[in-house]
C-alpha cells in the first residue's frame, strides 16, 4: 500500500493537478499546477519547496561508522570532518554502481547516508566484525529541499544562525523559527539551494513556516516534472533512468562503472580495500568503454525535419525517459537517456552514453527522432555538462 510523507497533509489540498507519481513506495506530486511550467521557473528564477522525504536515509553510528563506509563506497569517507557532504557512488565487486548518494559526517562516529533505493541489507552485509549501528530513518526524518536564487534570503529570515558561510557541500544544526532542522547546502537542480532535514513530527510546521517567510520571495511549491527539467540542465544522472543499477541488470552489458557515468572523480583508489576496488584499479589502468555525456540537438536540423512534413517543431512538454539512438559516420555510436528542453537555454539537450571514441566534446552527432511516426535522424554534437551551472550554486 502507498504511503504519504510527513507533508501530505500540506501538498495534498495543493496539488490542484491530482497528478501523483510513486516515490519509493510513497505518493508524491508530478506537479501542482495543471502544468509544472511555473514551478519549473520558480526553481531558477525564486525559489523552488520540493519534498523529498521518500529519500531512504540512514544513519551509521560507532567507532566503526566510517570504516563500514569506506569498505562500501569509493570516496575516502574517514578524510571528511564534521560539517561535510560527500556525493559518492558504491559498487559491487566487479566495479559496477550499485547506487548513488549523499554521506554527511554528523559528528566524529555518527554519519547520515541518503539512496535513491533501499541499502540496509547491503550495509549490513559489509559491517561483519565492525562495532557500528545502522538505523533505517527514513520515515522518521523528513526532508525538504528549497532551491533556487531566493533560497538562502527565506531561510535567513528564519534561522538562528548565519548561513552566509555555509558552503557547497556542507551541513549546519540550526532552529527555524525554533524547530530543530539539519540544513545542508545541497540539491539535486544545480542551482543555489539547501535541504533540510527534520523529525517528522515537526514536518508540519516547517513547511508552514518556509511558506510564511517564503511568500514574499516567490516561493512556490514544485513537483517532480519541474525538477526532472532541472536536474537534466544541471547533468544530474537518475537511477533507474540514466543508468541501470548492478543489481537491477540482467545482463552485465546494461551495468556501469563509475568512470563509465563521468564519476571517476569520486574513485579513490589510495585508500584500504573497498568494494569493487580491483576492478576499477583495473579499469583506471585499460580506460573506460563508455563515457556519459551532455547532446545538444542542432535547432537547424531539427526545425528543417519539421518543415519537411509542414509542420512546425513539436518539443516535448516534459523530459522524456527513454533510450534514443545515437550516430557517428553511419554507426550507433550510443544513446541518449533523458533529455528535453531547457526554457532557460532555449536549447533541446539531452544526456547519453557514447563509446569513448566518440565522446570528446564537440564530436559531431546524430540523433533519432521520430517526426509524424518517422524515425528520422537530427544533428547533434556532445557538449560538457552541466549545461547550465551558475555561479551563485557555489558562491
Amino acid at each position: 500500500m502507498l504511503k504519504t510523507t510527513p507533508f501530505h497533509s500540506r501538498t495534498a489540498p495543493l496539488c490542484a493537478s491530482h497528478a501523483w507519481r510513486r516515490w519509493a513506495g510513497f505518493v508524491v506530486a508530478s506537479s501542482y499546477e495543471l502544468s509544472h511550467e511555473r514551478e519549473y521557473h520558480a526553481i531558477r528564477s525564486s525559489a523552488a519547496l520540493l519534498d523529498v522525504s521518500p529519500l531512504y536515509k540512514y544513519l551509521v553510528r560507532g567507532k566503526d561508522a566510517a570504516r563500514l563506509l569506506d569498505r562500501v563506497v569509493t570516496r575516502d569517507v574517514a578524510r571528511a570532518k564534521v560539517g561535510e557532504v560527500l556525493y559518492t557512488p558504491w559498487c559491487d565487486a566487479a566495479g559496477k554502481v550499485l547506487d548513488d548518494g549523499t554521506i554527511a559526517r554528523l559528528d566524529g562516529e555518527t554519519f547520515r547516508m541518503t539512496s535513491a533505493d533501499p541499502n540496509v541489507r547491503w550495509l549490513e552485509a559489509n559491517s561483519i566484525g565492525l562495532d557500528v549501528a545502522i538505523q533505517d530513518v527514513s520515515e522518521t526524518t523528513a526532508a525538504l529541499a528549497l532551491q533556487g536564487p531566493n533560497s538562502r534570503a527565506i531561510l535567513q529570515d528564519l534561522c538562528d544562525r548565519d548561513l552566509a558561510g555555509l558552503k557547497y557541500f556542507r551541513w549546519t544544526a540550526a532552529r527555524l523559527r525554533d524547530i530543530p532542522v539539519t540544513i545542508s547546502r545541497t540539491g539535486y537542480t544545480g542551482d543555489l539551494g539547501f535541504e533540510l532535514w527534520v523529525d517528522a513530527a515537526h514536518a508540519v510546521p516547517l513547511w508552514d513556516a518556509l511558506v510564511a517567510a517564503g511568500t514574499p520571495y516567490g516561493i512556490t511549491p514544485t513537483g517532480l516534472l519541474a525538477l526532472d527539467v532541472a536536474r537534466i540542465e544541471a547533468g544530474l544522472m537518475l537511477l533507474d533512468v540514466d543508468y541501470v543499477p548492478a543489481r537491477k541488470a540482467l545482463i552485465g552489458s546494461q551495468t556501469s562503472s563509475p568512470f563509465e557515468l563521468d564519476l571517476g572523480w569520486t574513485v579513490n583508489l589510495e585508500k584500504a580495500q573497498f568494494v569493487g576496488k580491483s576492478a576499477l584499479a583495473e579499469e583506471q589502468r585499460l580506460g573506460a568503454q563508455w563515457q556519459f555525456v551532455g547532446i545538444e540537438v542542432d535547432w537547424d536540423a531539427l526545425e528543417r525535419l519539421y518543415a519537411e512534413v509542414g509542420l512546425a517543431p513539436r518539443l516535448p512538454t516534459t523530459a522524456w525517459r527513454t533510450s534514443v539512438p545515437l550516430y557517428a559516420d553511419g554507426d550507433q555510436a550510443g544513446y541518449a537517456t533523458s533529455g528535453g528542453w531547457s526554457p532557460l537555454l532555449k536549447k533541446y539537450i539531452a544526456l547519453a552514453h557514447l563509446r569513448s571514441r566518440w565522446a570528446a566534446p564537440g564530436t559531431r552527432l546524430e540523433m533519432e527522432i521520430t517526426v509524424e511516426h518517422r524515425r528520422q535522424r537530427a544533428a547533434a554534437r556532445v557538449v560538457r555538462k552541466p549545461f547550465f551551472n551558475p555561479e551563485r550554486k557555489r558562491a
